[in-house]
């Protein structure tokens, strides 16, 4: 229920909830504090491959280096775990977070429009916005991987950098509850990027619910070739599902080549 008198015009409550929303205007200090945690965010949700792990003791001295906000205090949690555990079970943690489970995928157009002909819109319009802001991917994940999409939000800043994360917020936190029932210690990255989000409204609560419930849009022409994915669940992207009764089947790329010819 909205805090606001109901006696206000509709146009003035939009417009009020906005304002409550918007962001102080930053400080370069905090600007450049802010860049920091989304680059950490990036490097921490990417795969966990040698020159990563070669990287743990800087990584966590930095983020031990960080102010103390609830950010900087998950994203401590999850180094202590990443820190510690043997390369192989964090690659393997990895593959089975993000590429085997069908609601923590981290490609977030996904999320809004399924496989569907619109994500394909999404998807281009994401890369003319890098371009437009002078930034060119080297063209090793598609533009909506997370990873990606905060490394240009570090580097366009606040405002116009982090209106793609503002957009695909629903996704963000789909993601995190995922991750929160898989018991992850990513969950805590997760948590750390939505503290850097406006706090979910309750539209944003109920989009996130019927998510969960019914799976991303999926076009409705003809048969779908994709059948069944299991009860309450969706497959993640461009993934293939065998028609029931046969159970599902996947590939599982090996870890030392598992970014050669993703999707």
């Amino acid at each position: 229920m909205s805090p606001l008198p109901a006696t206000i015009p509709a146009l003035v409550r939009t417009r009020v909830r906005a304002a409550v929303r918007r962001p102080a205007r930053l400080t370069p200090e905090e600007s450049a504090g802010r860049a920091l945690v989304m680059r950490l965010v990036s490097l921490l949700l990417q795969y966990p491959d040698a020159e990563l792990i070669a990287a743990r003791r800087e990584l966590t001295t930095t983020v031990e280096a960080l102010p103390a906000t609830p950010g900087a205090e998950h994203l401590a949690r999850f180094t202590d775990w990443f820190a510690a555990l043997e390369p192989e079970a964090l690659e393997q943690h990895y593959v089975e977070m993000f590429d085997l489970r069908r609601k923590s995928s981290l490609y977030l157009t996904y999320y809004l429009h399924g496989d569907t002909r619109r994500r394909g819109m999404a998807l281009l319009t994401l890369n003319q916005r890098y371009r437009a802001a002078g930034w060119d991917t080297d063209g090793a994940e598609l533009p909506d991987h997370l990873p990606v999409v905060l490394e240009f939000a570090a580097l366009a800043g606040p405002g116009a950098g982090e209106a793609p994360l503002r957009r695909h917020r629903r996704g963000l936190e789909l993601i995190h509850r995922a991750l929160t029932d898989a018991d992850s210690p990513y969950r805590h990255v997760l948590a750390a990027l939505l503290t850097l989000l406006p706090p979910p409204t309750e539209t944003d609560r109920a989009a996130v619910a019927q998510l969960v419930a019914e799976g991303p849009p999926n076009e409705e022409v003809g048969l779908d070739p994709y059948g069944t994915y299991g009860d309450g669940e969706f497959a993640p992207p461009n993934t293939f599902v065998p028609p029931a009764p046969a159970p599902p089947s996947r590939v599982q790329t090996a870890p030392t080549s598992r970014r050669e010819g993703r999707r």
